[in-house]
């Protein structure tokens, strides 16, 4: 059985003790962690050249933006704590982009951090986390 986790991240207080959660797992297990933070983005949209040039452009500093200031700062405390780690920024739904990215790092569980937000967009179209728990191949870990 595979012994890395997939910790998807956002930088938000939840993501942040998901973070701790998953940490303070592998360090009692010897599992490794993938650190993952995606970027919400859609491809149905219809852009003229210019635009798509532009959007390339906005997505390279989008992905610098997310390891500075969320992925980083994750890589370096599980570093700090002696834990081996990867780090993995994408673009797209963030509930299939994480199940893709589990796929591909052959993981034995997800962690992920509850936000407790219940907004309307929540409430129509399910949040990340529920999707997530419903589609996923492998255990989801919701932290509290």
């Amino acid at each position: 059985m595979s012994n890395v986790v997939l910790l998807a991240t956002d930088g938000s207080a939840g993501g942040g003790r998901a973070l701790a959660y998953a940490a303070e797992r592998a360090k009692a297990s010897g599992a490794r962690i993938v650190v993952a933070y995606v970027i919400e983005w859609s491809p149905y949209t219809f852009n003229t050249p210019e635009e798509n040039a532009e959007r390339h452009t906005r997505r390279e500093q989008e992905i610098s933006r997310a390891r500075e200031s969320v992925v980083d700062p994750a890589m370096k405390s599980l570093a700090a704590a002696g834990i081996e780690a990867e780090a993995v920024v994408r673009h797209g739904g963030p509930a299939e982009t994480l199940i893709d990215l589990a796929r591909q790092h052959d993981v034995a569980q997800i962690v992920i951090g509850r936000v407790g937000g219940s907004s309307l967009k929540s409430l129509i179209f399910g949040s990340v986390t529920g999707k997530l728990v419903q589609a996923s191949p492998v255990p989801v870990v919701v932290v509290p």
